[in-house]
């Protein structure tokens, strides 16, 4: 079947994935991608077989008639609480890219994540240099818009399919499974924001203003992952104490010496003295990224920081909830350039 040709000679079907997909998801990843996707654990099959016994991966393909895997996604474990799930990593192969394959996938994503055991919530984290995974996204599941991520994505990564010009931008959307009200300390600069962002939210919050210092006691704990290809940190704040600065500096000094380019922090919202915490990160130059539905259990915070200027002029956003957020992330990454 050719580029943008009909289905009519083709019967597509679309399930869990099965071990004996693995190779034909490599090769639809090479096909798409060449070598240069991040998520390397679309390269292995092995690897993806025994990260789905473990439930860290839950994939999704569309397959033809004869087996073969034209598409993609997954989902896969990606915060500190093992119930959030990310929706991603996804391809199609350009024979079918016009033939309504995410669509198909959105669809049994929405027929049959509920039932699985030990998802809580779920998100996708579509990318920004077209709005086409965004439009079939909002169109097939009810994603609520709550974050974006300036340059996550190494535009090398778009070379071969040639749709991107830099780095590429990611809108976070979350999906509830399993309701967690709870309350949420808000930081006094970002109040505007949060409002907007929960009115929005299909699961409810109280709120609490973070007026509290750092705590006297403790140490402050942290987990990184540096993603290599990618060129990102992803710093994680599992505990905070007076020594938070000066353990973060030290952190902070040690990824970027590694060459990182882009650097997000994950914050909790659960602690009365966040305030504080983004303030300390906002003199160092971070910027306000969203918030993350029950990333640690209780809902997260995303602060970000770019070396470079972010790519803004090829961020495309389908949804005015998504331009409002983009307007947010903007606005305070332009205070931290005072």
């Amino acid at each position: 079947m050719a580029k943008g040709g009909t289905m009519d000679a083709e019967k597509l079907n679309v399930g869990l994935f099965r071990p004996e997909d693995a190779k034909g998801v490599a090769d639809l990843f090479t096909e798409v991608y060449g070598d240069a996707y991040p998520a390397k654990i679309v390269y292995d099959p092995r690897g993806l077989v025994e990260a789905c016994e473990r439930r860290d991966q839950i994939p999704i393909v569309v397959r033809t008639a004869d087996g073969k895997v034209i598409g993609y996604s997954s989902l896969f474990r990606a915060a500190p609480d093992n119930g959030v799930y990310e929706k991603g990593n996804g391809a199609v192969s350009p024979a079918f890219r016009n033939a309504g394959i995410m669509g198909m996938i959105f669809q049994y994503v929405g027929r049959t994540v509920p039932g699985i055991e030990g998802v809580k919530v779920f998100f996708g984290e579509p990318v920004c240099n077209h709005v086409y995974i965004q439009k079939a996204a909002l169109a097939n599941l009810p994603f609520v818009e709550t974050a974006l991520e300036v340059d996550l994505m190494p535009a090398e990564a778009y070379v071969k399919e040639k749709s991107a010009s830099g780095r590429v931008a990611t809108a976070l959307m979350f999906i509830t499974v399993v309701r967690n009200p709870h309350l949420v300390h808000v930081p006094e600069a970002y109040a505007p924001w949060f409002e907007y962002i929960y009115a929005g939210l299909d699961d409810r919050r109280t709120f609490a203003p973070s007026a509290d210092g750092l705590p006297v006691s403790g140490r402050t704990r942290i987990d990184t992952q540096v993603y290599d290809s990618a060129r990102v940190a992803r710093v994680t704040v599992n505990d905070a104490g007076p020594d938070l600065l000066e353990e973060f500096e030290r952190e902070e000094k040690r990824v970027l010496g590694e060459g990182v380019e882009v650097v997000q922090v994950f914050l909790k919202l659960s602690w009365p003295w966040i305030g504080q915490v983004t303030d300390l990160l906002g003199d160092r130059g971070y910027f306000f990224g969203g918030v993350l539905p029950q990333w640690f259990g209780e809902d997260g915070f995303l602060m970000q920081k770019t070396v470079s200027t972010p790519n803004w002029n090829d961020i495309h956003v389908h949804s005015e909830r998504a331009r409002r957020i983009l307007g947010f992330v903007r606005s305070d990454w332009e205070v931290t350039r005072r």
